[in-house]
Parts: C-alpha cells; structure tokens; sequence
C-alpha cells in the first residue's frame, strides 16, 4: 500500500512540503511500515525512545487498519525521535491493548524524517482490511491534522473507521 497523507482532516488539501509519503506491506516477519515526513522540529516526548504513552499529542504519523469484522482495528504511531506507540481497539476508542511490541528506527536528515517498522501479525486484526493514515504536528494554534483520506465531522477524529476505504497490502518481492 502506497499513500499520501496530502489532505487536512477535513478534506483541504496541504502544500507538497507538508506532505508524507508512506509506505506499507505485510510478508512473513509481519507488517512493514516506510515513513518520509516532512520534519518541523516539534518538542520530543520527554521519555526515551521506544513505546510512549499518549504519542498523539507530539509530532507523529499514525496507521490505523481495521479489520474484516469492522470492529477490531490496530494503531501504530510513529514519531521522529524514535518514539512508537501500538493500540489495538475492539470497537472505536475501546482499547484492549497498548505499548505493543515494535522494531522501529527513525533518522532525522534536514527538513525531514524517515522511519521504518515491523509489527509482528499478531498484533493486526484479521483482513482484508481498510485504512488510513494521518500525521499530526504543530503546538497549541498551529496543531495540523492531516490525513490520507479526509474525514471530515466537526473535529479532528481518526477514529471513524467506518470511512476508511479498503487497503490491499503487497507482498515485498
């Protein structure tokens, strides 16, 4: 899978240099993820690399896929400085599991970031599966809420999974 997270959440479209490229795939090991971001020097979180709580209020990409049953979905939130964080949801907000285990790696060069994981299948609901995926940066006023598909609503929401198109997951040659 292939997307752009080109759109604001509310279906605006972004400039190019606020746009991020990601990249997505399962094989055996499980899923792969392939992030390019633009970077904009947001705060780090204050823990060390690695599974952080409440990643979503920093600088961060995130993926959701739901699941064949369009209940149980995974969230995997990835952020410049290496800092990961993995849910998985049985109905929307309903958590049943966090700080999953994640291999992740984050490099910083220029303007911008690159990061890449693997998530064991375990962690995934059963497909085929529908997704989308959104980055989040900016403090106070300037906090932006971008997404790959728009969403729309009256606030910022990534948890409407029941408008997230079918996603197909190549396999790596």
């Amino acid at each position: 899978m292939h997307c752009v997270i080109a759109w604001t959440w509310d279906g605006d479209p972004t400039p190019v240099a606020e746009q991020t490229q990601l990249e997505a795939w399962i094989d055996d090991q499980g899923l792969h993820l392939a992030v390019d971001a633009p970077f904009f020097s947001d705060p780090s979180p204050r823990h060390p690399p690695g599974p952080t709580p409440a990643l979503w209020n920093f600088e961060v990409v995130e993926v959701f896929l739901v699941g064949a049953d369009g209940q149980h979905y995974t969230e995997i939130e990835l952020g410049p400085h290496g800092h990961h964080l993995v849910l998985r949801f049985d109905g929307v907000r309903q958590p049943t599991a966090s700080e999953l285990s994640l291999t992740y790696s984050a490099r910083i060069v220029g303007g911008r970031w690159m990061g890449e994981a693997t998530l064991s299948a375990e962690h995934l609901p059963g497909g085929p599966f529908r997704a989308n995926a959104c980055a989040i940066h900016g403090v106070g006023e300037g906090r932006r809420y971008l997404s790959a598909i728009p969403l729309g609503g009256d606030v910022p929401d990534f948890h409407r999974i029941g408008l997230f198109p079918a996603a197909v997951l190549y396999r790596a040659p």
